[in-house]
C-alpha cells in the first residue's frame, strides 16, 4: 500500500487528477472505474479543468461505474447516471459508447449484474477510483460482504441509508443498490482510494492499522498489489 498524505480536500483532488491524467496520457484507450458520492467531486472538477486546458483527451477512454441505486431511473437527479453526466461526462469529449453503467431500471437484476461482470472481464479495469463509507464500505459493498463477491444486488445498511438520505431532499432513498463486488474491485490492475474528512477517520484508521476483516470491507485493499490511499489530515487524524 502506498499512502499519500495531503493537507486538505483540494490537494487530494489535485493529486488524484495528476495520477489519472498521467495514466490516460500514457495510454489513450485507458479503462477506468469511477466512483460517486461527495469525495470524487473535486477530482471530476479537476479533470474537467485539465480537459479544457487541452491536457487530457477522453475520446478513447472507456469507463465503468461502481454502483447504482436500485431501482432508480436514469433521468432521476438522484441517480449516479445523472451524477456522472452532470459532473464529468457532459463536460469532456468522452464517447457515449465507451461509458458503462449498471442499469438501475432493470427488471432482471441478476442478468444485469452477470452481464456487467462479463463486460468488465472483456475490458479489465486498469484503474479503479474508490471513495470509502463511514462504515468502511467500498462501492456499496457493506460490512459483512464476502471478499469473493461479484457484481450483485445488495441491501444497504442502516448507517449508509442514514448518511446518504441527506442527498434525497425529502424523497425516500432506495434501500438496495447494484454494485461491483469486492472481488470485481480487487481484480482492477490499480486502485486509488480517496478519503477526506474526520467522519472517514475510523475507516481509514482500520485500513491502515487494523486487521483484514469483513466488518471493514476497505481493509481488504491492503492485499492489493497496486493500491494507493490518498488521505487528508482530517481523515488521517493528523
Amino acid at each position: 500500500m502506498i499512502l499519500i498524505k495531503v493537507k486538505d480536500y483540494n490537494e487530494l483532488s489535485e493529486k488524484a487528477c495528476e495520477i489519472v491524467v498521467k495514466e490516460i496520457n500514457r495510454k489513450p484507450n485507458f479503462t477506468i472505474g469511477f466512483a460517486t458520492g461527495e469525495t470524487p467531486l473535486g477530482l471530476y472538477k479537476e479533470l474537467v479543468k485539465a480537459y479544457n486546458k487541452g491536457i487530457i483527451d477522453f475520446s478513447k477512454v472507456k469507463t465503468f461505474n461502481l454502483d447504482e441505486y436500485y431501482s432508480m431511473k436514469k433521468k432521476s437527479k438522484d441517480s449516479y447516471y445523472f451524477y456522472m453526466f452532470k459532473n464529468l461526462f457532459s463536460n469532456v469529449n468522452i464517447k457515449r459508447k465507451n461509458i458503462s453503467f449498471l442499469n438501475g431500471e432493470t427488471r432482471n437484476s441478476s442478468k444485469e449484474c452477470l452481464d456487467y461482470e462479463k463486460k468488465i472481464r472483456k475490458n479489465p479495469i486498469e484503474l479503479q477510483i474508490l471513495g470509502v463509507g463511514v462504515n468502511g464500505h467500498i462501492g456499496f459493498d457493506e460490512p459483512g460482504s464476502d471478499f469473493n463477491s461479484k457484481t450483485r444486488v445488495i441491501e444497504l445498511s442502516k448507517e449508509t441509508i442514514k448518511h446518504n438520505s441527506k442527498f434525497f431532499k425529502n424523497k425516500k432513498m432506495p434501500k438496495r443498490a447494484l454494485t461491483m463486488g469486492i472481488k470485481t474491485i480487487m481484480n482492477s490492475k490499480k486502485i486509488i482510494l480517496l478519503a477526506s474528512g474526520k467522519e472517514k477517520r475510523k475507516a481509514v484508521n482500520h485500513l491502515i492499522h487494523g486487521k483484514i476483516t469483513k466488518e471493514w470491507p476497505d481493509s481488504i485493499l491492503k492485499k492489493h498489489k497496486n493500491f494507493t490511499l490518498i488521505a487528508d489530515k482530517a481523515a488521517l487524524g493528523d
